[in-house]
């Protein structure tokens, strides 16, 4: 229980950044970030403002609404970066185009990222998307933290199930170093367990003993 209260602490001050079209508007590429990706109806912007107590990712009925990358300061080292949803959104191909350029440059380049928070509906897993960001992250070493969303959705057995079969699924195709939990923001369940997660790749474990 330790580990949770500096990453809670830094979670309940996140506050917006900036937003960002292209990689050369991020901010100085220093410090700590975790992304959170997913498909546009994943449940990316719920999960992000349950995990900080706040609204600061906006949610939408129209999935996809998402265009930027979107930074949230923790503080002056760390931040939280909300990606583009990808995938599902009723928007131009050549709008989709850019954001998957950009969000291939920024994956690519990023020297202050620590991790990615990939999310999936948990009753629509491993999409080509999905597959797609497990392939990449992978094959550059980047540590890869799953949130199976909208747990809410299901009986806890089925999706339980679900949680591990594409458990199995990854672990056969992509090896141990992928983590998955199972997540719903309405109920609040899998916080910890993100939240340990958070803390780890942000570096706050030595803070938390302290």
């Amino acid at each position: 229980m330790q580990l949770k209260n500096p990453i809670l602490g830094l979670c309940q001050q996140a506050k917006f950044m900036l937003s960002a079209a292209k990689v050369d508007q991020c901010p100085d590429d220093a410090g700590f970030e975790v992304a959170f990706a997913g498909r546009s109806n994943a449940g990316k912007s719920s999960a992000l403002n349950t995990l900080t107590h706040a609204n600061l990712a906006r949610t939408s009925k129209t999935p996809g609404r998402t265009q930027l990358l979107n930074f949230f300061l923790l503080d002056d080292d760390r931040r939280l970066v909300d990606l583009p949803g990808y995938g599902y959104a009723k928007v131009p191909i050549p709008l989709k185009q850019h954001w998957q350029r950009h969000l291939e440059a920024y994956l690519g380049s990023r020297e202050s990222l620590k991790g990615v928070v990939l999310l999936m509906d948990v009753r629509h897993p491993m999409t080509e998307f999905d597959t797609m960001m497990l392939d990449w992250t992978v094959a550059s070493g980047m540590p890869m933290h799953i949130l199976l969303t909208k747990a809410d959705k299901l009986t806890h057995g089925a999706a339980k199930n679900t949680l591990l079969k594409v458990q199995s699924q990854i672990r056969k195709s992509w090896g141990e170093g992928v983590t998955i939990q199972l997540f719903s923001a309405p109920k609040r369940q899998g916080l910890e367990e993100a939240y340990r997660t958070l803390a780890n790749w942000l570096e706050l474990e030595d803070k938390a003993q302290q």
